[in-house]
């Protein structure tokens, strides 16, 4: 393919796809109502930089850290990966986004966006003018317990996951499909309800990714793939095909491809993309945008 072709044509497309590009120059290229399920997990807009560091530890009797038994350890950093998080017009930035979004997803799709408590407020008005206030279907929480302890408020240890819909009513929400979870209280449901367990609410408990866990890449905003599960479960089936334009370190992709979804993923950090090598191996494709077409890298 070169950059005088026509842009991809996804219903002959077997492949799944990682493009490295701008969002805002990829979502063009991809034919109307082509994804029954598109995430987003776009930057939070701190204000400041996301870093990662990825630490090697060894023993050393005068090291930085104590470990078990009181043995000493020094710690050497191996990688780090970092981006700027800092947008002045996060609406200006988002809402073309968005309104592509909506252009893609079919007639039955749903669309999730993860925000944090900066963004969260503003990102709904402005999804209601792009979707619809009556396309809104859920306001997530994702709830979790670890990281920093403020002092001067309450710790701030949740995510807002908003979900709208293409088009409220034939939305595929496909309840059956949800892993169900342990009840608080299983001795006030009786044995038998307490061995199924419940489905979750809107509200979900779940660990952020572990630091020594099997699925972490080092990437800055990498979310575990239990959130990710929850969120194709309902809303997309087998063979449907998956979108996330803010792909980080592709997690989206993994869990699609363990789900039997196809995907295709975007992101324009070339760390992103390193890792997604790392992660996701031969299956997808890799494209780059080049003019009004995506390519072949290099």
């Amino acid at each position: 393919m070169d950059a005088e072709e026509d842009p991809i044509d996804l219903s002959s497309e077997a492949a799944d796809l990682v493009v490295q590009g701008d969002n805002a120059d990829v979502l063009p290229l991809l034919p109307d109502g082509a994804f029954q399920l598109i995430y987003i997990d776009p930057p939070f807009n701190t204000g400041g930089r996301r870093d990662r560091r990825t630490l090697r530890t060894t023993r050393d009797p005068d090291g930085d850290r104590t470990g078990f038994g009181g043995a000493r350890y020094a710690s050497v950093e191996t990688a780090r990966r970092s981006y700027p998080d800092s947008i002045a017009d996060y609406a200006g930035f988002l809402g073309p986004r968005l309104e592509q979004a909506r252009r893609l997803l079919t007639r039955s799709g749903t669309l999730y966006v993860h925000l944090d408590w900066r963004e969260a407020h503003y990102c709904k008005v402005l999804l209601d003018e792009v979707f619809g206030r009556d396309c809104f279907l859920n306001e997530v929480i994702w709830a979790y317990d670890f990281g920093g302890r403020a002092r001067d408020r309450w710790p701030a240890k949740h995510d807002t996951i908003l979900v709208y819909v293409r088009e409220r009513g034939a939305h595929l929400f496909d309840q059956d499909r949800i892993a169900r979870v342990p009840y608080l209280a299983p001795g006030l449901v009786g044995p038998e309800k307490a061995a199924r367990g419940k489905l979750p609410t809107d509200v979900w408990w779940h660990t952020i990714v572990p630091t020594t866990g099997r699925e972490k890449t080092g990437y800055p905003t990498q979310k575990p793939e239990g959130v990710l599960r929850r969120v194709l479960e309902p809303s997309s089936r087998p063979g449907d095909r998956v979108l996330d334009f803010f792909a980080g370190s592709g997690t989206t992709g993994a869990v699609a491809a363990a789900m039997g979804r196809r995907y295709v993923l975007v992101d324009e950090n070339p760390q992103a993309i390193e890792v997604m090598r790392t992660r996701l191996g031969d299956r997808p494709r890799f494209l780059e945008v080049r003019g009004a077409a995506l390519v072949e890298p290099g």
